[in-house]
């Protein structure tokens, strides 16, 4: 173009190359900066990878820590429904029925049934998951020297928080009996005793848990001198062959016939002198029902009882007591355990005071059994009259010591049984009895 050759002192060669050149390097610079752009989107996509692959870490790793299956403290602290995320609670010992209910084992219409049941059932495995857990614990630490009451509390603490304590919801389903020798069972401390664990003691330990009002009663025997073990083994093995014998149609004579039998084919050396073991005749397991300790039915631990026939769905406590004594037990000594009656109705009560410990009754117990000590818990004080009161009138039952002979020992094991429609379920069943 005449623009471009209009210097005559620049040949239009020269011109043309000069600008040619230029137009190069122009080039050149344009494609330098667009590499360079190139390669700071390649840096920021990079950074971006790697944060997004550095936030799919830190995800991965979040994930593995909920999926990661929390391990219980020592002590005890993590509630049971942390250990199991899926909401799903071990079953106990599985015993099949016999003779005539085998059928039961293989029936889809009994299946069906158990599937309609799995939330009640995975209730009263968590509050038998509790029971294992805590007994586990509390026999770690038992040692002679230790006041009774520091037991029982430790005890008792243990399980609220294992089981989140939750009203009527979720809780202790009794107070723990821990009686001591001769006493049978009802024998918790009240406040201000000094009793103290000693090394020659034989002490039954019985505590219960529940969720939602469906209990597991479950107890053992703790004794540190060797002397007393085959008085140990003796209740230990009756209460075998009581859930063994025990199912659907079953009578209840049969079963205390069968457990009489074991427990007085043991004999027991204390102090250089031979007792043979004796079933305490006048104490029995029990049905339990929902937030019903004693549902009705009492299955005795001697021969001569009732001719009622367990049946199917029915929930029993098997425990039996075996003694160096009488085999006869009384109420004896101070009493700490109450409970409000199942069935009773209204009843006027005049006294303000009974009135208002009804009502503290009601909301914390219902027909739960409690104790002196969780009245004191709660604040109440200054209530004996009151408690008199509702228990002249009906409403509460006591339910003080039970004692054989002072000077003999007594041994108790116990658990809770499931009759299902297919099965036998020893729910509080576990690693140490």
């Amino acid at each position: 173009m005449e623009s471009e050759s209009s210097n005559p002192n620049a040949p239009p060669e020269q011109n043309g190359t000069s600008t040619h050149v230029n137009d190069e390097k122009d080039s050149v610079d344009v494609s330098s900066l667009t590499i360079n752009d190139e390669d700071a989107e390649k840096d920021d996509s990079a950074v971006n990878e790697s944060a997004e692959v550095a936030k799919k870490k830190k995800k991965k790793n979040k994930s593995k820590k909920k999926k990661e299956v929390l391990q219980q403290t020592d002590p005890p602290t993590v509630p049971v429904i942390d250990l199991f995320p899926t909401g799903e609670f071990p079953e106990g010992e599985i015993q099949q029925y016999k003779d005539n209910n085998l059928w039961r084992t293989t029936s889809e219409e009994k299946r069906d049934l158990e599937r309609l049941q799995k939330p009640m059932y995975n209730s009263v495995r968590q509050a038998a998951e509790v029971h294992r857990q805590v007994r586990k614990y509390i026999r770690s630490i038992l040692k002679p020297g230790m006041l009774m009451t520091d037991i029982c509390e430790t005890l008792e603490n243990t399980v609220r928080k294992l089981i989140s304590e939750n009203g009527l919801q979720a809780g202790i389903a009794f107070p723990t009996g821990c009686s001591l020798n001769w006493v049978a069972a009802h024998w918790t401390p009240n406040a201000g005793d000094k009793t103290v664990l000693q090394y020659d003691d034989v002490m039954k330990l019985d505590f219960g848990t529940h969720i939602d009002g469906h209990i597991v009663d479950c107890a053992f025997t703790v004794a540190f001198n060797p002397m007393f073990d085959p008085l140990l083994e003796a209740s230990r093995e009756a209460t075998n062959t009581g859930i063994k014998e025990a199912g659907i149609d079953v009578r209840l004579c049969d079963i205390g016939a069968a457990i009489q039998e074991v427990m007085e084919s043991y004999e027991v050396e204390i102090n250089g002198k031979v007792f043979q073991v004796k079933s305490i005749r006048n104490l029995n397991g029990h049905s339990i029902g929902p937030y019903q300790i004693h549902a009705g039915k009492s299955v005795p631990i001697v021969k001569g009882g009732e001719q009622t026939k367990m049946e199917e769905g029915e929930f029993y406590a098997i425990e039996t007591f075996g003694s160096t004594g009488k085999g006869y037990v009384r109420e004896d000594l101070e009493c700490s355990h109450y409970m409000k009656n199942f069935d009773v109705g209204h009843v006027p009560l005049r006294l303000p005071r009974a009135k208002q410990l009804l009502s503290t009754i009601n909301n914390n117990f219902s027909t739960l059994a409690f104790c002196r000590r969780y009245l004191d818990r709660l604040g109440e004080t200054k209530y004996l009259m009151a408690l008199k009161n509702l228990c002249d009138t009906g409403i509460v039952q006591a339910y003080p010591p039970l004692c054989d002979n002072k000077g003999s020992y007594v041994s108790q094991f116990e658990h809770t049984i499931l009759l299902r429609p297919t099965c036998k379920e020893v729910i509080s069943r576990g690693d140490d009895y």
